[in-house]
């Protein structure tokens, strides 16, 4: 079955567009004028991913995707008329996946969906439990499902959560610069600052209270185990 994706932007000329070129590529599209709307769909027909405008007449993007961040961990990828650095930060840090600015080129945020579902597309994988295990002190995760486990309670995480909690799971007790943490987890081709990573480790040590994830001061993090 093809991939669900929630376009919700107000411009009528960007929504055709943007749909055109998502179904050629044979996905299936819904598009939305609100937020209201859009809420409207994730509660009956929820899509795999959105495509989020962040200037929405009433319930604007910011305030849709903390919603959505608070039952789910669905893939958004964030577009806006907004460049400053401060917004892109906001949209992240309140749990987008990607933030892409306008005018943008469609085959750019087509690359970007395809980016983002191959990241997130273990999520459905149907496997036994006991492949991909990963064990660090109190700390759980089946990589094969994409689960997180602290002191045997199951947490639900972001996409990006996720990924830097399994790097550091993977990597333990080596330290990472904020400039790697960018790299390996938003991609080459994020330009934001490196705030973002401050923020989603304050987001990680927030769900995971006790987690020996370390500030190395000048530098980055790292996950201090005494596993090794």
């Amino acid at each position: 079955m093809s991939k669900h994706i929630g376009i919700v932007e107000d411009d009528a000329n960007i929504r055709n567009i943007v749909s055109a070129y998502l179904k050629k590529e044979g996905y299936q599209v819904s598009v939305l004028e609100s937020g209201e709307d859009a809420w409207d769909l994730w509660e009956t027909q929820p899509p795999d991913m959105w495509v989020l405008d962040i200037m929405l007449p009433g319930m604007d993007g910011y305030e849709f995707c903390k919603k959505i961040r608070n039952e789910s961990d669905v893939p958004i990828i964030i577009i806006s008329a907004k460049d400053d650095e401060i917004d892109k930060i906001l949209g992240l840090e309140l749990g987008g996946d990607d933030y892409l600015t306008k005018p943008f080129s469609p085959r750019e945020l087509l690359a970007r969906v395809k980016r983002v579902f191959k990241r997130v597309q273990p999520m459905g994988a149907q496997k036994e439990p006991s492949e991909g295990k990963l064990k660090v002190d109190n700390l759980l995760i089946y990589e094969n499902e994409r689960r997180i486990f602290w002191h045997g309670e199951e947490q639900e995480v972001t996409a990006k959560e996720y990924d830097m909690i399994l790097l550091f799971a993977e990597n333990r007790n080596r330290a990472f610069s904020r400039e790697e943490l960018l790299v390996k987890v938003w991609g080459e081709n994020y330009f934001g600052s490196d705030r973002a990573v401050d923020d989603l480790v304050k987001r990680i040590r927030k769900k995971l209270k006790g987690i020996s994830l370390e500030t190395v001061w000048g530098y980055g993090y790292r996950l201090r185990s005494e596993d090794d």
